[in-house]
């Protein structure tokens, strides 16, 4: 077969230069890919410092800067100092706003010896004595209601308020008129399909998934904590941090809280919009069954901490997430505010 004829050789060098383009162009789109995540950089305006809480363990923390009263931030369960990306710069025009990524989270070293709500708060004092901050408003989210709680107790001397973000529950103040915590999570909470192909696509894709499941999203470089990602920048699978295990461990029974207080209940929760556009009988039943049972346990709880902790200002957001803060940005901040601002 000649060279005219379009014999072999010929054939195999074009798909050999064909092959050898398409390589340079994958080549290239990788490099593309890997300079896009190098260069992306957590666009939120804090600073990053690592505080030394015990021997060999090193906590995260995150400053936004700002004059005024220390405001410390702790976030929930799961969560890293991160996910107030977002909603803590909206505060330093009156508050120096900082926070804090509990041990066996994110960045954060862990420790499982002694793990409890009382290790926790000294934790958050370590770090304050760091900083060289005598006095400050503690604010946390949900389990974060246990160190708010531990460290008042202990120190009230330490604390200028407390802020209870969807966390004063048992956990947080049982004084036995309300609810226990295991009658609370017996619940079974209805959840929302899992991320698809198309949502793990990269971090972008990601937060578009929480907007349209939840109907608010959480900050870029808290996704980039709690999930793992390939060099291309596909997200791959959620982390599995150590701290999970032990976050409930050694739990006590706060029955008063020696300071004042403002606590911000969601009542009734809301599941997201996942729920409320769901035309799937089966998950508009069970977020209904989810909603009856909750909420009678939640009003017992607010209602046993509004008459067991007379400095407490009670608030119920109605229809917000357990993210209330996330879903209700603009409420609670005009909450915070007020009561902030009360404080001085």
């Amino acid at each position: 077969m000649s060279m005219e004829d379009g014999g072999a050789f010929p054939l195999f060098g074009r798909a050999l230069m064909r092959s050898g383009r398409f390589a340079c162009t994958v080549l290239l789109v990788s490099i593309a890919l890997l300079a896009q995540q190098a260069q992306w950089r957590d666009a939120s305006p804090h600073t990053v410092q690592f505080v030394t809480v015990e021997k060999d363990l090193r906590l995260e923390v995150l400053d936004w800067g700002g004059s005024g009263l220390p405001v410390v931030l702790l976030a929930g369960g799961g969560d890293t100092a991160h996910v107030f990306d977002n909603f803590a710069p909206k505060l330093t025009d009156r508050f120096h706003v900082y926070a804090i990524t509990r041990r066996g989270f994110g960045e954060s070293g862990f420790s499982a010896e002694n793990y409890g709500p009382d290790r926790l708060g000294d934790d958050v004092l370590a770090v304050m004595d760091a900083l060289k901050i005598s006095k400050a408003v503690l604010v946390g989210h949900s389990i974060a209601g246990e160190e708010l709680s531990s460290v008042a107790n202990r120190h009230p001397e330490r604390v200028a308020g407390l802020v209870y973000l969807e966390a004063a529950y048992p956990y947080a103040f049982d004084n036995g008129k309300g609810p226990t915590l295991q009658q609370i999570q017996e619940i079974s909470e209805p959840q929302p399909p899992p991320p698809g192909e198309v949502d793990l696509a990269n971090f972008n894709a990601l937060q578009q998934y929480y907007l349209r499941v939840l109907g608010f999203t959480y900050p870029e470089e808290e996704l980039r904590q709690r999930w793992r990602s390939s060099p291309e920048g596909r997200v791959t699978k959620e982390r599995d941090f150590p701290g999970y295990a032990t976050i409930l461990s050694g739990m006590k029974k706060y029955t008063a809280i020696p300071v004042r207080v403002l606590a911000i209940f969601a009542i009734p929760h809301s599941l997201g919009k996942w729920v409320d556009g769901s035309t799937d009988p089966k998950v508009r039943e069970a977020a209904k069954a989810y909603t009856a049972a909750l909420t009678p346990l939640t009003e017992s709880q607010m209602w046993a901490f509004e008459n067991g902790v007379p400095t407490a200002l009670v608030i119920r957001l109605p229809h917000s997430h357990h993210y209330i803060y996330l879903s209700n940005e603009t409420d609670v901040l005009r909450e915070m505010r007020a009561f902030l601002v009360g404080l001085h």
